[in-house]
């Protein structure tokens, strides 16, 4: 497809952006092959400082063994150097999580004190986060909760008409907390605005969890004003690398790999991701993907016969579901409440050993917890910890009175937690 909207990146991103000289090294310029002697980079020549002749105790808190998956032995990672700059395909940015580029997008588009980006909550806290970080305004748009949580392209591209200081439009896909897909459609209408000079970001950290083709990250070969985050933290396993990746135009990456710190990708981290991107490694990630979809389904038909679990909100297209908790039995007449979710989240987490998220102060989500699909002996225990607590109607297991005040402070400070 031939763009002929009114993006421009010349006239979007910061002018000292576009005029930035990123940071250079020397193996820019003379990549290394295994065979030169490095004296450029100020490293240790003799290698890290660990014991690599020991047996591995993987008991103690640093395994050599445990970083060392599929033959991936302590030399191989070469953590004596800095990591290859070299990284970037052309319409690629890697970072430090998808949190890296959600940062990353801010500093390229967004000047501090004057501009804005657009969340539809409810939705991911950490885009609201960077924004405050950068002193950059919030306008939000909600999510129709009305309609499952779907988005409003209509309104969203009123308010963009209407204030053309938001520079980038955060969009989740599938939602967090609402585990639902954005239409595609509802995308290339805020993609297709006539007048609006901006960025659309589809955050797909859990894309890998939906149907088959569900993923628009193919769209940036056609679309210069999107870009499209993904993970290896949730469907690869492999939160503890901290790796994310951002599709864009080669214009953008090149800006967003620009304002990058150097050799932030650390060695272990790059060696570990490019292991995890074979195909033998692809299919136990297939393998345990199509576990936790089992588990989901379980899940889905488990939990509404305890009785005062209500619906399920949102969508079921990720690795978690958004449940409502009542105040009494459903037959009852039992209503979302917060005050019973928080009761749940609490005696689970301190009471039972199992730990869910509390969201009943989103948008649309009175009476919500957020509950991970787990493996089958964790979900026997969620199920069983849970029918436990509910089926005692009214039962507060906390101790001592709580006022309305407290009970309010209480909700406040689990939903801000930010995930």
């Amino acid at each position: 497809m031939d763009y002929k909207g009114p993006f421009c990146l010349q006239t979007c991103a910061r002018p000292n952006i576009l005029a930035l000289q990123p940071y250079r090294c020397a193996r820019d310029d003379y990549k290394d092959d295994g065979s030169n002697i490095l004296l450029d980079a100020n490293e240790n020549a003799y290698g890290p400082s660990l014991d690599t002749t020991r047996t591995s105790d993987h008991n103690s808190p640093i395994s050599i063994g445990s970083i060392s998956p599929h033959n991936l032995d302590i030399d191989s990672l070469g953590l004596n150097r800095y990591p290859d700059p070299n990284l970037t395909p052309e319409n690629l940015f890697v970072g430090v999580g998808s949190d890296e580029a959600i940062d990353a997008l801010l500093r390229c588009f967004c000047t501090p004190a004057h501009d804005k980006i657009l969340t539809c909550p409810p939705t991911y806290g950490m885009y609201a986060v960077s924004a405050q970080v950068n002193d950059i305004g919030i306008v939000r748009v909600p999510l129709d909760t009305e309609q499952a949580f779907q988005l409003q392209p209509d309104a969203i591209n009123s308010t963009l008409s209407s204030d053309p200081s938001i520079k980038v439009v955060y969009i989740c896909s599938p939602g967090n907390p609402t585990a639902n897909l954005v239409s595609k459609s509802d995308i290339q209408k805020i993609l297709e605005h006539p007048t609006w000079n901006g960025i659309v970001v589809l955050d797909e950290a859990y894309i890998d969890f939906s149907p088959d083709g569900a993923s628009l990250a193919e769209w940036v070969t056609e679309w210069p004003n999107l870009v499209v985050m993904q993970t290896l933290s949730k469907a690869f396993g492999l939160a503890g690398i901290r790796l994310g990746a951002a599709f864009a135009s080669p214009e953008v990456a090149r800006l967003l790999n620009n304002v990058k710190a150097p050799y932030n990708v650390s060695s272990p981290t790059s060696a570990l991701a490019t292991a995890a991107l074979q195909p033998e490694n692809l299919a136990v990630m297939r393998n345990n993907r199509a576990k936790i979809l089992k588990q989901r389904e379980r899940m889905l038909n488990e939990l509404p016969k305890i009785s005062r679990i209500g619906g399920f909100l949102g969508g079921t297209d990720s690795n978690f579901l958004l449940v409502e908790i009542l105040d009494k039995a459903r037959d009852q007449g039992g209503k979302p409440s917060n005050e019973s979710a928080m009761a749940l989240y609490e005696e689970l987490a301190e009471g039972r050993g199992v730990v869910v998220r509390f969201r009943g102060k989103e948008l649309g989500c009175e009476g919500c917890v957020r509950i991970t699909v787990g493996t089958s002996e964790e979900v026997d225990r969620l199920l069983a910890e849970t029918r436990s607590i509910l089926q005692h109607e009214g039962t507060d297991y906390r101790t001592g009175p709580s006022s309305s005040q407290e009970e309010e402070n209480r909700e406040k400070k689990a939903n801000e937690v930010v995930a």
